[in-house]
């Protein structure tokens, strides 16, 4: 049945292996339904440990196009935190895009603004716009570059100053840093309607 969605699961102690030779043994076959791949932890697994093997088994599944979508059961995670954790990774292999990104510099002597503090303000500020990639960068050396893949940008110009990007062209140049946040915000609105 085509319309069939399968889920797989495995406890062998190579988890990504087995589940590879299961997909590839049933594609041998002709079967190609959507693959749901299953994740059970132990007990004794702690959330940094459910975290770290679940993005890693689980994340190589779905870049290799093995999984079509996934399934976390940790005692040690809550049902929401399991389904956190499985749209995160969903998120980082870009399979499902549920949350903004921000891609940020890590400063040098070229920024003229405090970067952390400046980017809990654009983070607070595009907190509901979903799916995009805000890069916000130190300043207009490298910071184009660096958030060359990022929707919108937040960049330093000068002291007191940001300009404001779409992918890698400024659409806005030197707007006082105290007003930035806002008029990005007001950009994407209007440009993702």
């Amino acid at each position: 049945d085509p319309n069939l969605i399968v889920v797989i699961t495995s406890s062998h102690p190579n988890f990504p292996a087995h589940i590879r030779a299961a997909r590839q043994s049933l594609s041998a076959r002709g079967f190609n339904n959507p693959i749901i791949v299953k994740r059970t932890f132990t007990p004794d697994c702690d959330v940094d440990r459910v975290t770290v093997d679940a993005s890693i088994d689980l994340g190589s599944l779905l870049l290799d196009g093995v999984a079509d979508g996934i399934m976390i059961e940790a005692p040690a995670l809550s049902a929401e935190a399991a389904a956190e954790l499985a749209f995160t990774i969903l998120q980082a292999t870009r399979r499902r895009i549920t949350a903004t990104e921000y891609i940020s510099c890590p400063g040098c002597g070229r920024t003229l603004f405090d970067l952390p503090a400046t980017l809990a303000k654009v983070k607070e500020a595009t907190a509901g716009l979903k799916g995009l990639k805000i890069g916000v960068m130190g300043c207009v050396v490298n910071g184009p570059g660096e958030m060359a893949d990022a929707d919108y940008g937040y960049v330093g110009a000068a002291a007191g100053h940001v300009s404001l990007y779409k992918g890698k062209v400024c659409i806005a140049k030197n707007i006082p840093e105290s007003e930035a946040p806002q008029r990005l915000v007001e950009f994407i609105k209007a440009d993702r309607q």
